[in-house]
């Protein structure tokens, strides 16, 4: 199974040309899962709720559904990131679009980071696995990441891959990826977008990095900081699935959550 992972700047406030990026993906791209960034649509330092309005889409509008239908002709996972607006609310959203579309489904993200507040809701869709042809595959965005209980969760509940679109700008988050993978024994796709933004006070720069990680932590391929670069790797999900590491030890079955209160 072929994952991608794509790696580019998301313009801000320039959805045409983001979507225009996003097909051309789509459509050149050999793989069975392709995995965006956060926010990929629209760009990612709102500050302002009005303004973020007007680029944000339902999960039910034509950009979401013209995604799904390549989606389905083509027969790949695609995840992207995209400002859901739901009647009055807008979430941080990851769109899971699976072949079958009976079974795709949004993902909200859960812990707000920095001034997200100012314009998002907080994820009220909770984590979840989707099976699909042999894939089990469960969906985290970005902040997700600094909560263990988000992997584990997810882990939990069965998924091989854990995919997360970012857009990412602390140094921190290569440190602790490996060890997500490792301790949940999935493979992890982390997607993040380059370039600068800014609003009337701050500047924010991504800083890139995509990657993916294998099951037992350690990187499979990754990006660099500062460039627009796709990365593939094959995975194999059953291998994720006995979760022992010798003869004795299963990192699920040797837990005690009775004591982690």
């Amino acid at each position: 199974m072929k994952l991608s992972v794509i790696q580019f700047e998301t313009l801000y406030k320039n959805k045409e040309n983001n979507l225009k990026k996003i097909n051309g993906y789509i459509s050149e791209i050999n793989s069975n899962i392709l995995v965006f960034p956060e926010l990929a649509t629209s760009g990612y330092f709102y500050t302002d709720k009005n303004e973020l309005r007007k680029i944000a889409d339902n999960y039910e509008s034509e950009t979401i559904k013209k995604i799904q239908k390549l989606s389905t002709e083509l027969e790949k996972i695609i995840i992207l990131g995209f400002p859901e607006l739901d009647n009055d609310k807008i979430y941080n959203s990851a769109a899971v679009l699976i072949p079958n579309p009976k079974l795709s489904r949004v993902y909200r993200k859960t812990h707000l980071f920095y001034k997200e507040r100012f314009v998002f809701e907080e994820g009220n869709t909770g984590f979840f696995v989707i099976d699909y042809n042999g894939l089990k595959l469960g969906t985290m965005i970005c902040y997700d990441w600094r909560f263990p209980e988000a992997a584990r969760s997810l882990a939990l509940k069965g998924a091989d891959l854990i995919v997360c679109p970012s857009n990412l700008v602390t140094g921190v988050w290569q440190n602790v990826m490996s060890a997500r993978a490792l301790e949940n024994k999935v493979y992890i796709a982390v997607s993040n977008k380059i370039g600068k933004e800014s609003d009337s006070n701050q500047e924010l720069e991504f800083n890139g990095e995509s990657a993916i990680y294998s099951y037992n932590g350690s990187v499979i391929s990754k990006a660099s900081c500062n460039s627009e670069e796709v990365i593939t790797s094959t995975i194999d999900p059953e291998k994720t699935r006995d979760k022992s590491f010798n003869q004795i030890n299963n990192i699920f079955l040797d837990r005690r959550p009775e004591y982690y209160k």
